[in-house]
């Protein structure tokens, strides 16, 4: 059953090869991370964890039982309770509400454990699954952007604070790791 991790050293292999396997399907709808991130790929993940450590941003994969890496959702920019969203999902685990799932509970992640109020995101119009899931996650449309020179909505979504109830069907207590909430629930 496929579960949410923090990123930690150790997915290096795993991340790599689902960047790879999946270059060309991301390059369809969101900007293509270009040949540099693969030839410095250990640098630049070094780099994230460290932001990771310093509270700057939170990496999560969502990995299925044999570590194989379906999704990324990352909280990046956090800064006076705010943090912009990212997500992106393997090919192959598209279309079944995978997407939808770890948003979600990354959200819940973003205001239980990491003290979070608000989340922005940006998909391009044409990206309509993405927009789909940032509806589903609870994200509001707030206005017009650019991604790359291509027209894009952003999104917001406030969360609880801390302690407040959570939605329906959300216990509120997931740690970083959890399965709860996730695919199959």
């Amino acid at each position: 059953m496929p579960r949410i991790e923090r990123l930690h050293a150790d997915h290096a292999p795993a991340l790599l090869a689902f960047e790879r396997e999946n270059r060309a399907y991301f390059a369809a709808t969101i900007p293509d991370r270009g040949d540099t991130f693969f030839d410095r790929f250990d640098a630049l993940l070094g780099e994230r964890l460290d932001e990771q450590a310093a509270g700057l941003a939170h990496f999560h994969l969502v990995v299925d039982d044999d570590g194989t890496v379906l999704a990324r959702v990352n909280l990046v920019d956090v800064a006076h309770g705010s943090a912009d969203l990212g997500y992106r999902v393997a090919e192959r685990a598209a279309g079944r509400g995978l997407a939808t799932a770890a948003v979600q509970e990354v959200c819940a992640l973003a205001a239980s454990a990491y003290g979070l109020r608000l989340l922005r995101a940006a998909a391009t119009t044409d990206n309509a699954a993405s927009r789909k899931v940032l509806a589903r996650a609870g994200f509001l449309v707030t206005g017009r952007t650019e991604l790359n020179g291509r027209p894009a909505l952003r999104f917001a979504r406030e969360l609880p604070a801390a302690g407040a109830v959570p939605a329906a069907g959300r216990s509120g207590r997931q740690e970083s790791g959890s399965t709860a909430g996730l695919i199959g629930d």
